[in-house]
């Protein structure tokens, strides 16, 4: 159970710790799940958590809850949670699965941070199902429905359980879905560390954080002789994509896909490795020490003389672990306020 403060999972119980609602006896489903002391105050027994998010679904498994990566429909749970995300595609479509998955008569119960978007998700709750209530505290704003039994626009649910598929992007070069890192184009960091990318590869590399398979689609475009290329992704929704994009190289490299928390480490070692890590978690702060940790663990599976290629943001503070973990450490380019960097390991 984390013990950090998590401000969005308290408010979205805050209804049952008033008793503005009461908690089931009854199949409870809680989508986005995060665990954490708000949580550990209700019997949990009958708690199902769906999460595709590594680290908070690892979370969960160590705190004895019960975890699923997507959950498929069932008979129907008297509540569901749910922790919405940003994205508004993303958002609509887990709030139509949420209804979906709730039994006759149950509700549904959101909350997100009011920074976060919480006004136009409860407003797109609302235009859903109809609200039953809602409560602000924590800068944060949970919203829930009425009673279901089915909804008002079964069209407009329809329309909405189909608005984070998984499509063509870039005239077709790509599948991407809602809700995945820079999820409808190529970031600009990315596009800076392709153009760094060596053209002599071999042997075995590793995409750390690989999202939808763009860099390791670059890295097997210009290295004929890479033998393998294993993808390591924390979110499996942008790993499902990866394995599609990454198809046409299958039958000449060995590929493995990895729904992975790359902060915990890696189980092999590598020739080289590539990585646009990222630099926040789950909420929205700034987190530059998991960058740090991309790089010592690469640093820790590289063989001597391998190679890390690496993108960041240009303030980010990467330099002092770079200098502490490799041999030799270059700046290959900047550009837009990025900096990609070369690292070799000492022999």
């Amino acid at each position: 159970m984390s013990a950090l403060s998590d401000p969005t999972l308290e408010t979205l119980l805050l209804p049952f710790a008033t008793g503005a609602l009461a908690w089931p006896d009854a199949p409870v489903l809680f989508l986005r799940a995060r665990d954490g002391w708000a949580l550990r105050q209700f019997p949990l027994q009958r708690l199902v958590c769906e999460q595709g998010f590594k680290p908070d679904a690892d979370a969960l498994v160590r705190g004895g809850l019960e975890v699923v990566e997507t959950m498929s429909p069932s008979q129907g749970s008297s509540l569901v949670l749910v922790l919405p995300p940003r994205q508004r595609d993303e958002m609509r479509a887990l709030f139509a699965r949420a209804v979906s998955l709730a039994a006759p008569g149950g509700i549904v119960v959101a909350c997100m941070a009011n920074d976060e978007g919480a006004k136009s998700g409860e407003g797109d709750l609302q235009k859903l199902t109809g609200l039953g209530g809602k409560l602000t505290k924590n800068h944060c704003r949970v919203f829930w429905t009425p009673p279901l039994h089915g909804v008002p626009d079964a069209e407009l649910l329809a329309q909405w359980l189909q608005l984070d598929a998984p499509r063509s992007i870039l005239d077709g070069r790509f599948i991407s879905r809602p809700g995945v890192f820079a999820w409808d184009r190529i970031d600009a960091a990315s596009v800076l560390l392709a153009e760094c990318l060596p053209v002599d590869f071999t042997g075995v590399g590793a995409d750390l954080g690989s999202g939808y398979g763009f860099l390791s689609s670059e890295v097997l475009s210009h290295n004929e002789n890479v033998s393998a290329l294993h993808l390591y992704e924390a979110e499996a929704r942008a790993l499902d994509c990866a394995k599609s994009n990454l198809a046409p190289f299958a039958d000449t490299t060995d590929l493995d896909f990895r729904w992975h928390d790359v902060t915990t480490g890696l189980p092999q070692a590598y020739d080289f490795i590539v990585t646009n890590p990222p630099f926040h978690a789950t909420q929205k702060a700034g987190r530059p020490d998991i960058g740090q940790r991309f790089i010592a663990v690469a640093a820790q599976a590289l063989k001597p003389g391998g190679r890390l290629c690496l993108v960041a943001n240009r303030h980010l503070p990467y330099e002092q672990t770079l200098g502490a973990n490799f041999g030799s450490v270059r700046v290959a380019a900047q550009r837009d306020g990025f900096k990609a960097i070369e690292a070799v390991k000492s022999r």
